[in-house]
Order: structure tokens, then sequence, then C-alpha cells
């Protein structure tokens, strides 16, 4: 970007210097220079007056930037809308399917400060109901044919896993319907007979049959200690949940879940016999569908036509979000049309139904009349006609960081829904991000003007991701490092984020939503070189655990200064506000001792003056094991970022 010139670089005191050396060439018996001298009175007056001309003739550079921006057609992005899932539990399982229809609105708590931060659905929620009176269930050791049998025939039991149970052993159960995005709860009557599992951390995981095949359950809560008690299993079902049989089971075609033992982790147990079931019922519960930090205006009256080119109408809401089935309605001599918006006018017409929206300003604007450099008068998207009436049918207003809300912080259903007890979130809300400013847009013109749109070097692919995906916090391009990666570039993206009141943030919240990923990704490939692999993913997360010891000064609280220690380690390890410079840790950059010490030496309280010895341990986020001998140094790839995993060890003496 090229830096707008400073037209004159003189201050109050250079003026008031430059006077007096005027003064002292051309007038020598004027030898009084004291400030209680009128003349140098009236000399810093005027000083005073050209300083602010001064000032106000440097603006003039910034402005005239801005209005060519604008004449670019540049404008301010709109705040990025927080994403999530909310799930909504029935009161009472139902022999019909609820549906709860999109556009649904539920919201955080109202406290005596802050008003209640609305979310609302983005599609519909089909809470279907299923059982098992048809269903089937099946046994199947690994490598070996299930047997199917008619769930709790004659009251017999059966072994749930083969003889000698082994990991790829799996219990299949068969739901008479397709209940995708559903909470499916699986009442279980068994009887201690799972000999030599911990039942607290038994070695299987559930699976649903989906399109994909088969697909991991999350697992909301498990009361059969490991299939040795009567109890209830809750699962949520993914969304790829489908009415079909597997090659390995054939047959009438069913919602088909299964239990599968899996290689366990070392030092958790496993079965040395199998448990043995007496019978299994299924009912649905609830259902989870995805949330936006937005809400649906619809049938806003805007005002009038005047029929002139370029009008601009203000809407009450503001910032607009992009989204597609915003129209706008236009009522003309008793006929109503509908209007689409664009970008830009730049490919439109004198008949193109369209306008288009200045997110952040919250306006509604039409096409301009152009004079060509032949002198033909030009306009470019239709003008509403005279005294017609404009109506906004639907556009959706929200977004900012303030979505960025914690687990089980949505509860309240603000929408009545038949049926539905209650409401949350059972993963943080992440991707809000706040509107751009007048200087991010002068930082980001030059850039845009530069790649016209392509992807070409590695600064484009990050400007690229930024500008379509606001929520995003985070973007770097890695290149190639040898032949056989030729050709891809790997975009690494890290989403906006809350964190809790310690400052830490949760390793699950950091992978971006699948729906942005693949948005990253469409928009990149169109603009991409050919012959260039792009591939959007996030980050490798190396999770770090401090054991720290310090001395603290006279007086200090201990509780007080081991709490600001861990606040303080938890916001410099942050991926997104952590770092030497407070902008997240660098990636693949090397984390030592030595940082950790430097970073705690500013927490009030602490003794500098006594030896601080820290102690790192890397931890595997996905097992959450901990190293057993600490380090001084963790590398990192370059693909690589840092983060607070669990709770650091703080010893003050």
């Amino acid at each position: 970007m090229l830096p707008a010139p400073n037209l004159d670089d003189r201050t109050f005191q250079s003026l008031v210097d430059d006077a007096r050396r005027h003064v002292h060439r051309h007038c020598p018996q004027w030898s009084d220079h004291n400030i209680s001298d009128p003349g140098i009175t009236l000399i810093e007056t005027f000083a005073m007056m050209v300083d602010q001309l001064i000032y106000r003739l440097n603006q003039v550079p910034d402005r005239n930037y801005i209005k060519f921006l604008d004449m670019l057609g540049l404008e301010l992005r709109a705040p990025g809308a927080a994403q999530g899932e909310v799930t909504f539990w029935l009161s009472a399982a139902q022999r019909h399917t609820i549906t709860v229809r999109a556009e649904t609105e539920v919201s955080t708590d109202r406290s005596d400060v802050t008003d209640p931060i609305v979310f609302s659905t983005t599609e519909q929620l089909d809470i279907v109901a299923c059982s098992l009176d048809t269903g089937r269930v099946a046994t199947a050791g690994a490598g070996s044919e299930p047997r199917p049998r008619l769930n709790g025939s004659a009251g017999d039991e059966f072994p749930c896993f083969s003889e000698r149970p082994s990991p790829g052993d799996a219990l299949l159960i068969g739901l008479d319907r397709a209940v995708p995005s559903c909470a499916v709860s699986l009442r279980v009557d068994c009887r201690v007979s799972g000999v030599g599992v911990d039942p607290n951390d038994p070695p299987y995981e559930w699976e649903a049959w989906t399109d994909q095949g088969w697909a991991r359950c999350e697992t909301e809560r498990d009361e059969t200690r490991a299939f040795n008690q009567l109890g209830h299993v809750v699962l949520h079902v993914p969304r790829g949940h489908l009415l079909d049989s597997p090659r390995e089971i054939g047959g009438k075609p069913q919602g088909w879940l299964r239990c599968r033992l899996k290689d366990g982790v070392p030092g958790q147990h496993t079965y040395q016999e199998s448990p043995l079931i007496k019978s299994i019922s299924a009912q649905t519960v609830g259902g989870t569908v995805p949330i936006v930090q937005a809400r649906v205006i619809r049938g806003e009256s805007i005002g009038t036509s005047d029929g002139t080119p370029g009008q601009r109408f203000a809407l009450r809401h503001n910032p607009v979000l992009p989204w597609p089935h915003c129209t706008l309605t236009v009522t003309a001599d008793g006929e109503t049309t509908e209007w689409h918006p664009v970008d830009d006018f730049g490919g439109q017409n004198a008949t193109s139904r369209c306008f288009h929206i200045d997110p952040v300003n919250g306006k509604v604007v039409f096409g301009p009349s152009v004079r060509e450099a032949d002198g033909r008068l030009s306009q470019y998207g239709q003008i509403p006609p005279k005294s017609a009436s404009l109506t906004m049918a639907a556009y959706r207003t929200g977004g900012g960081t303030q979505g960025n809300v914690g687990v089980r912080q949505i509860r309240v259903l603000k929408t009545s829904v038949p049926y539905v007890e209650r409401v949350e979130n059972r993963r943080a809300a992440v991707g809000g991000a706040a509107a751009e400013t007048v200087e991010d847009l002068k930082n980001r013109g030059p850039m845009l003007l530069r790649s016209h749109g392509k992807a070409v070097t590695a600064q484009d692919f990050e400007q690229l991701t930024r500008e379509k995906a606001p929520g995003i916090a985070r973007a770097h391009c890695l290149t190639a490092t040898d032949d056989r990666d030729a050709g891809l570039v790997r975009v690494l993206i890290v989403p906006h984020v809350s964190s809790d009141a310690m400052g830490m943030v949760r390793r699950e919240d950091l992978d971006p939503l699948p729906a942005t990923v693949d948005t990253i990704r469409e928009h990149l490939d169109e603009r991409r070189v050919i012959g260039c692999r792009v591939a959007v993913q996030a980050p490798t997360y190396v999770g770090v655990t401090v054991v720290a010891t310090v001395g603290a000064l006279p007086g200090c609280a201990q509780d007080r200064l081991t709490g600001d220690i861990q606040r303080e380690l938890n916001r410099f390890l942050h991926p997104l506000t952590g770092g030497p410079d407070g902008r997240g840790w660098p990636l693949g950059h090397p984390l030592s001792a030595n940082q950790i010490a430097a970073a705690l030496a500013w927490v009030p309280g602490l003794n500098t003056g006594e030896d601080i010895t820290i102690q790192l341990f890397p931890v595997n986020p996905a097992t959450g094991e901990r190293a057993r001998q600490p380090v001084d140094r963790i590398p990192l790839a370059r693909d690589a970022l840092v983060y607070s995993f669990g709770r650091h060890s703080i010893r003050v003496r």
C-alpha cells in the first residue's frame, strides 16, 4: 500500500522556533524573547492557528484516498456472523415427526446489563420418531458374518459381541426409520457379565450407517456402564443417516446403528467375556440443527421510488448479512415484481431487475446512469417506476464478536415449538467478527487492485480467504516444499472463537465449520491458477501444559498471583491473541521456556528478583496424554500452532 504523503510535517513548536529565528535575523533590536513578551505571545498564537491549518491540509490526501476507493466500488465488509449448532430436546418421546421450521429463534439469557444474543436456525429440522418394534439386532465378530435376530425374541439373552471379544466385534441395531440429525435414546436391558472392562472407560464407539459409510455418533450419556446394568444410551446421529442395508448386513433396509469394539489406548482394559443383553428399545428424544447469529426480517416497507437512477433507501436494521434468499418486491400499477441483489452493477443493463445492499450502513441502492465515452447514456440496472412501492421481502441482520458464545450458553427458546422442552448448544458458536473499519479497507484496497480477484501469490490466497469468510480470524497460505506436493497450496484457517473467564479456548472450538471450509475452497478454486491444487484445513495444534515455580513480592496474595499467572499463560499461548505481538502465536514458531518466563515477568506481584523455573510438557490433543518428561523447547512443524491444554501447575514460593 502506498503511504499517504504528509504535505507539511511542521509542528507547533517548530513554527515558533522558525519565527524566533526570523526575528533574531531581521529584528536584532528585539531582545526580549521570553514568553511574557507580547510579541512572543502573538507568535505563539499565529503558530497555533497555522498548526490547525496544517492538520486540516494533511486530511486532504486521506479523504481523496478513500474517495478513490469508493469510485472503484470498494465498500466496508459486513461483520461475520457466529455459527454453531443447537439441540432441541423433546419433553417426551412422540409417535409422530416433530418439525422445527427454519428461522426458529433461540437466544442466550438476558442479564441486567446485556440484551440476549439471538440466533436462528438455518434449515428445517425433522425430529423423526423411531422404534425397534420391527427392527433387528445383530452381532458380528471380527471377520465373520452378522447373526441377525429379532429383538428380545422369547426373552432370551444374547451376547453383545463374540465369545472372546476382540477389536472389530460389533452390536448392530436396526431402527424402523432413518433419523438424520436426531438424538436417539437406546434403553438397554443387560446384566453384569462384561468381565474385564473399565465401566467408566469402555473401549467401544457408536456409529451410524450414512451415505458415506459408517460415521461416528456423539454419545450424550451412557448409563449402562459398558453394558453391565440397565440404562439408557443417548446418541446424536449424524445428518447423513439413511435407510439402507450395509453390505455386511444385507436383508431389509433399516436405519442401522452399531456399537463397535476398537483397539484400546495403552492402559485401557477391554472385555474378557462378552456382556449379555436381554432387550433393546429405541426412541427419538431430540434433534440438532445449524444456527447463525442473525435474525430474518420480512415484509419491511422501505419507501416509494421517484424514478431516478442511483436511489438509496435505508433499512431499519443494520448491518445486513449476505444471504441468498434476500429479495425485494416492487409494486407498481397493481403489478408486483421480484428483484434480486447483486454484488455490483457492472454486468447489468436497463432491463435487469436488481439492486445492491450496502451491508454496513444497511442501505438499498439501485443502479446508476453513466455517460459513456461516446456521449451515450447507459443505465446499469433497472430503476423502479415513479411512485412504485418498495418492500424488502426478506433480509438477514446480525453478526459481531458477541456471537462467539460458549458451550450451553444458548438455552432460551424464543419461538414456540410444540413438544420441545428445552434447547442447548453442545459446542461453542464460532466465526463472529466485527465489521470492517475504514483503516482495514484502506489496507485491503491496494491488495485487491493488484490481484484483480485472482489467487496467484500466497498473499492473494490469504486475502481472498478473509474476504469470502469474515468469520476467519487467521489465514495462512503454505506452498509446497518438495516435488511430492508440487502444485499444492494449503490454506490454514483459524476461526474467531470465544475464551472462558481464564482466557482459555477449547481445542474443539478451533476447528472451522465444514460449511465454512467448503465455501472457502470453492471460492479459491474459481480463482486459482491452472495446475494449482487448493487444500483448506485447520492448522496442526500442539497442546502445552506449563509447570512454573515463581516467587511473590511481600504482601501479594498467593491465590491472586496464581490466577493472574494462569490467565497470562492462556493469553500468551492463545492462537488468536497470544504470541509476542498479541496477534496470535506465530505459525510454526517454536516455543521455549525462556519465552514463557519473559511473558510472566510482567505479571503484577511477581518477584522478578528470584529465579523463575519453567517446565514445558507437550500434550497430544487427540488422546490428552501429556509427555512424561519436561522439555525446554517445543519445536513446531511449519503448519503447527500451540495452545493451552488444561490447567497449568503454578507453585508460588
